[in-house]
C-alpha cells in the first residue's frame, strides 16, 4: 500500500470533533459487511486509512465503541457522525470519506464483505435525480459545520 504525502482535514457535522493528517494510505475502499452497515446506518461504509502516528484531533476527540474482539469505531458523541473504523492489529486508521473535507479526492479503489451488500446497489447510478430545493430558510437554519478548518465553532449568533 503506498503512502501519499497530502493534507487532509475533516469532522463531524456539528464541528465538535476535526481532524487533519499530512499523510494517506492508498486504500480507499468500500464494505459492505453488515457490522459496518450498522456502524454506518447505511448500507456501506466508504474508507481511506492514514498511518496512526499521523492523524491529530484539531477539535474535540471522538467517542469510541469496540464493536468487535478486533476493531474500534469512532464518532462524533454529540451529533454521531461516523469518524472512523480501527483495526486493532495494525498500525492505521480508517477515516471514514464522508467526514473528510474534500471527499472527492478519495474515489474507491475496491470493495469488501460484498456477501452483505444489498441486492439493488448495482442499480444505484441507474436512479432517476430527483429535485432537491435549497431554500433560503433552510440554508439560514443550517448548523453543519462548514468543509474547512474554524477558529471558533459554533460562530456567535448575533
Amino acid at each position: 500500500m503506498k503512502t501519499i504525502k497530502m493534507e487532509v482535514t475533516g469532522g463531524c457535522q456539528c464541528g465538535a470533533v476535526r481532524y487533519h493528517t499530512d499523510r494517506m494510505l492508498d486504500n480507499a475502499h468500500l464494505c459492505h459487511c453488515r457490522m459496518c452497515q450498522k456502524a454506518m446506518g447505511n448500507i456501506f461504509a466508504a474508507l481511506a486509512a492514514t498511518p496512526n502516528g499521523a492523524l491529530k484531533w484539531t477539535r474535540g476527540e471522538p467517542a469510541v465503541f469496540q464493536s468487535s474482539d478486533f476493531a474500534e469505531r469512532g464518532f462524533c458523541a454529540q451529533c454521531g457522525t461516523p469518524l472512523f473504523y480501527n483495526s486493532l492489529d495494525n498500525d492505521r486508521i480508517n477515516l471514514t470519506i464522508g467526514s473528510m473535507d474534500h471527499p472527492e479526492d478519495f474515489p474507491p479503489h475496491n470493495q469488501m464483505g460484498t456477501q452483505s451488500r444489498v441486492s439493488w446497489f448495482a442499480n444505484i447510478a441507474a436512479l432517476e435525480e430527483a429535485d432537491f430545493p435549497e431554500d433560503t430558510a433552510m440554508k439560514a437554519a443550517n448548523r453543519q459545520h462548514p468543509d474547512h478548518d474554524t477558529q471558533e465553532w459554533p460562530p456567535k449568533r448575533s
